[in-house]
């Protein structure tokens, strides 16, 4: 797999490229790097596409800017338009997981003539709340929701960053399918829900013997080394940006994704103990008139494209093959 760095006009970005044939651009998302889509990226250069996956705006080898506010969704849809550009592509799919998945919707949002069609994994399109995110959140005197938690820059790296490898194992496995389904009242480990004021975030979490069983002792030592390098901040600082997003987003209030698109997510996804996102995901067709297929996978967790990448990789490059009779 060709790993390089390619200089844009917004960031110097490392890269995954393989294959040829119409582009397909994959983002990841938190905490992640390019390497989370090493299956898709084998499955769609066999299938005749070029697969890139960059690191993102702050992970990795990718550039990693020093203000908070250099991470709104703006400015990665902006660093996915000059990715375009310096690989000489008028045109892609993109496709993204986690917070790589608002990117993409963003993307397909703001600019459709560049951007062909849209897979979205984990996170949903949803319309715009009424009031700034953080204002909607749930906290008490002795807990509060993880997004609040990672609101304050130094709070979080301050606990992630003891100890990388141990913050990576609880936070992987614990979202994961392996941890359990995802019941009310289950008691399965939540890395994305209530955080503790007193003891933080990791500490309520099991912590594995090993990673999870989809995620070889290579690739999580490769990812375990990313994160020393580049430190947490870069992946908190697209938390700090929700009520940035949602003031700058303002200006596409009521607009429609205008592409084709496809949505996937896992049936243990942690996203789903939200309330109410089983309802947005059944809505989503009135925000997205052309999605061509909304998939809950079997007993998987919220690392998809890992987690279940046979499966994933075929329903994405179906969804690319329908694309091309349209």
């Amino acid at each position: 797999m060709n790993e390089k760095t390619i200089q844009t006009r917004t960031l110097d970005m490392s890269i995954l490229d393989e294959g040829a044939g119409p582009l397909v651009l994959l983002c990841h998302g938190f905490p992640e790097t390019k390497h989370a889509w090493r299956h898709q990226i084998a499955a769609l250069a066999k299938a005749g596409y070029r697969a890139v996956a960059p690191d993102m705006r702050g992970y990795g080898k990718t550039d990693v800017p020093a203000h908070v506010d250099q991470y709104t969704v703006y400015h990665c849809v902006g660093d996915m338009v000059a990715l375009l550009d310096a690989l000489g592509e008028e045109k892609a799919v993109i496709v993204g997981h986690d917070w790589g998945a608002t990117i993409a919707w963003q993307a397909a949002l703001l600019r459709p003539d560049r951007f062909r069609a849209v897979a979205a994994l984990s996170v949903p399109m949803m319309g715009q709340p009424p009031v700034p995110p953080t204002k909607i959140f749930p906290q008490t005197d002795a807990a509060l929701f993880y997004a609040l938690y990672f609101q304050a820059p130094g709070v979080a790296e301050a606990e992630f960053e003891v100890d990388p490898r141990l913050t990576l194992r609880k936070l992987l496995f614990a979202a994961s399918g392996e941890a359990g389904p995802r019941k009310p009242g289950g008691g399965t480990p939540n890395p994305f829900g209530m955080v503790s004021r007193s003891t933080g975030l990791l500490a309520s979490l099991p912590d594995p013997a090993a990673p999870p069983g989809w995620l070889p002792a290579a690739d999580f030592d490769r990812l375990v080394d990313a994160f020393r390098t580049s430190g947490f901040s870069g992946g908190l600082n697209y938390y700090r940006n929700l009520d940035r997003n949602w003031e700058l987003q303002q200006a596409t209030a009521g607009a429609k994704i205008a592409i084709p698109a496809l949505f996937l997510i896992g049936e243990r996804d942690t996203g789903l103990s939200i309330p109410g996102m089983d309802q947005i995901i059944a809505t989503m067709p009135s925000l997205v008139p052309q999605l061509r297929g909304s998939h809950i996978l079997p007993g998987a967790g919220h690392w998809l494209p890992q987690e279940r990448p046979s499966e994933v990789s075929a329903l994405i490059t179906e969804f690319l093959g329908r694309l091309g009779n349209d």
